[in-house]
């Protein structure tokens, strides 16, 4: 390498993201070297920059030992640069990194509930390098290869997308055939969880979005889109499935009004799958649950299974289209001003905001 040092975008505080020069990570014995190409920004990062930092603290994390300021991004792919003479992975490789942390020793981890980790933490808060530097050095348990896929462009996704496939498990069933789901939110999350429920063979997906840019960018993923501000998602819902209502209602809003809505769409006996962290308290319409029975579940992150089962389906082509989430693609030196910034005044202009560390970067790598 001719240098020892790269550039990686650090969380130092409130509002305080900076690109400094850092060691470049050397790999332990079961690590590799990987060459990050593209890491996506999170809702989550932009809540770090904005309102944080939360997750990641000024206190050293119990399976990192380290403590800000942290090098952000969980959201990326890149390419093997390095690895052990033993290891399976070679240099030039084209991979997907699993960004959690867990210690895989406690009642959570042994029972396969890694994502529920009792001492859980992720790349990109609490240490072990971020996919907002040139390059980070991962155990090779936790990558995941690539073959046969010519370009990275849209790899990132897969880390949203294995968010979206926990989530859609959660509703128990496999063969969404036949169903209906409304899904409230046409962000990130909502978008990835509508691509995998149209993957899942959904019959009828419907998406509730209050503003106007975001709902023209779901109108062609969506069977319809409707503005909660102007109409009444219950009875349209309702209007579209012979009276009964949707069979699911996935949240990726986390929003009072939005519950509501969803609540009131929701057929009997049909299940709310809350996938949105809410910044208002979580407070149960019982006019809705109580007298439909409706089965209400939570969902958060993914676990071993799902991430390899996401990069899988990503390998195998099956989620069609999912480029169009992305709506932005900027160099690593300009992820403040043209990522975090833009994301604040322009929130409804993007889905998904790309950022390459290369010192230049074609659109089409």
């Amino acid at each position: 390498m001719a240098s020892e040092f790269m550039q990686a975008a650090r969380l130092h505080g409130n509002h305080d993201i900076r690109i400094d020069e850092v060691p470049i990570p050397i790999p332990k014995a079961d690590e590799v070297l990987i060459e990050i190409e593209w890491c996506g920004i999170c809702g989550s990062d932009l809540h770090e920059y904005t309102d944080g930092p939360t997750a990641a603290s000024s206190m050293p994390h119990p399976l990192t030992n380290e403590a800000m300021p942290a090098i952000m991004g969980h959201e990326f792919c890149g390419t093997i640069h390095s690895a052990p003479e033993n290891s399976s992975f070679k240099p030039g490789q084209a991979v997907m990194v699993d960004p959690r942390l867990h210690c895989r020793t406690c009642s959570r981890c042994t029972q396969g509930a890694t994502h529920a980790c009792t001492s859980w933490g992720f790349r990109g808060y609490h240490g072990k390098g971020g996919g907002l530097s040139e390059f980070i050095a991962v155990e090779e348990r936790l990558v995941h290869l690539l073959p046969g896929v010519e370009s990275l462009a849209v790899a990132a996704l897969i880390e949203p997308l294995a968010v979206a496939v926990h989530a859609v498990k959660m509703s128990g069933i496999s063969d969404f055939a036949g169903k209906a789901v409304l899904i409230l939110g046409g962000g990130p999350i909502g978008i990835v969880t509508l691509t995998v429920l149209r993957m899942k063979g959904a019959a009828k997906i419907f998406l509730s979005e209050p503003t106007a840019k975001r709902r023209l960018q779901c109108e062609a993923l969506a069977d319809r889109v409707f503005d909660p501000f102007g109409e009444e998602i219950g009875d349209g819902c309702r209007s579209l499935t012979g009276g009964e209502g949707v069979d699911f209602v996935f949240d990726c809003a986390g929003s009072p009004p939005g519950m509501l809505d969803g609540m009131d769409a929701l057929t009997w006996a049909g299940s709310y799958i809350n996938v949105a962290g809410w910044v208002k308290p979580f407070v149960i319409p019982m006019q809705y649950a109580f007298l439909k029975e409706i089965t209400i579940k939570y969902t958060f992150c993914y676990d071993d299974d799902d991430f390899r089962e996401t990069v899988e389906a990503f390998r195998a082509g099956a989620f069609q289209s999912i480029e169009q989430l992305v709506t932005s693609r900027i160099l690593l030196k300009d992820v403040v001003e043209k990522g975090f910034e833009q994301l604040l005044s322009n929130t409804d202009d993007h889905i998904k905001i790309l950022v390459s560390p290369k010192r230049q970067h074609s659109s089409s790598n």
